[in-house]
């Protein structure tokens, strides 16, 4: 995993096996964004098996079967959809075409897992939601900046266990490294990408609904603007954006692609929680000039000061409980309309952004 690449985030974490040997198969389908290795990695770890592989791509099925020895490489996208013996297909291919290929993949009666942005337009997820119901399947979306950090997942936990009372304010910040020079033609292109507030905004959206515990929000105000990146005209790199909560929680966040060569990996994600009893900031990737290591997090209530060093303390819990919801039919890892909330609200805030002359 690269400390300076935030594309080709791919966590590994501590094998949790849920179910049994062949109890639980599943293929990858579009390779356009290095987030499948880390949902596949999550996915593995929890008792799945990785079996087939797709993308037209050539290139990117050698590289990712040099990371799954054993995959089958399939010859088309079909091959993958009529194997009675796939429950689930991941997929992280170009974010204005993961709509489509999540119809196809629950109409051939599969679970679909799919990188976040998992929508680019409004009218995606009306459909998404119908197929939903019509078929009984899962539509599961990979926000990894809280399912796959350990820091996330443990503040997760606090909140649960009353540590600072009621939520009543988050702050995030999602900081990116562009590294324009390995980015494909699509990065740049909002049309393909959805914009920056839909892209990685969308996992600081769905943090907000989880830790505040809120159903749903308003988008107060937004904005974006390209202060960088003149070169590409239409490019966003930054953005930020302010929400009310249906419970009476408010939320913050700037997301950028501003973070300089000197920091010590992709980009200084951080989020504060302020409850009615105490504070968490969290420090998902690194404690800048004190450690190097990921997953900080700190608590002060009315107990006392603590700082937490969580980096392969925690787990990702999310990939298994996806799965036995997957088997099972229950909702324990991310209810259906949590993952549709948070993908439409970023939409929103996208839609309604002001744009900053720069």
């Amino acid at each position: 995993m690269s400390k300076h690449d935030g594309m080709n985030y791919a966590p590994k974490g501590k094998v949790n096996k849920v179910v049994e040997e062949g109890e639980f198969l599943f293929a990858a389908i579009g390779l356009d964004h290095g987030h499948i290795y880390g949902m596949c990695n999550g996915l593995i770890e929890a008792g799945g098996e990785l079996v087939a592989v797709y993308d037209p791509d050539g290139e990117k099925v050698t590289t990712f079967c040099e990371k799954f020895p054993g995959v089958k490489r399939a010859e088309s996208e079909g091959e993958i959809l009529n194997d009675p013996t796939i429950t689930l297909v991941a997929g992280a291919n170009i974010p204005s075409h993961r709509y489509e290929l999540g119809a196809r993949v629950l109409e051939a009666g599969k679970h679909y897992f799919v990188d976040k942005p998992a929508f680019t337009k409004m009218e995606q997820i009306d459909k998404a939601k119908r197929l939903t119901t019509k078929t009984g399947l899962k539509w599961g979306i990979y926000y990894s900046e809280r399912l796959h950090v350990e820091s996330a997942v443990f503040a997760g936990q606090l909140i649960q266990e009353d540590a600072i009372g009621r939520v009543v304010q988050v702050i995030g910040t999602g900081p990116h490294r562009a590294n324009p020079e390995k980015r494909p033609e699509w990065f740049f292109d909002p049309e393909k990408f959805g914009g920056i507030l839909c892209d990685i905004g969308s996992h600081q959206i769905e943090q907000f609904l989880y830790y505040s515990g809120a159903s749903d929000a308003e988008v107060v105000h937004s904005k974006v603007a390209n202060y960088s990146l003149k070169e590409y005209p239409e490019f966003q790199d930054f953005g930020d954006a302010t929400l009310v909560a249906d419970n009476g929680a408010s939320f913050y966040f700037r997301v950028d692609w501003l973070t300089p060569d000197g920091l010590g990996t992709w980009g200084d994600g951080r989020v504060f929680i302020q409850g009615t009893k105490g504070y968490i900031e969290v420090r998902k990737y690194i404690d800048i000039a004190r450690e190097s290591t990921s997953d900080h997090l700190y608590l002060v209530n009315q107990e006392g000061e603590k700082h937490y060093s969580l980096a392969g303390e925690v787990g990702y819990p999310f990939f298994g409980a996806f799965i036995l919801d997957c088997l099972n039919g229950t909702e324990h890892a991310m209810t259906q309309e949590h993952a549709f909330k948070a993908a439409s609200l970023c939409i929103n805030a996208q839609d309604m952004a002001v744009k900053i002359e720069s």
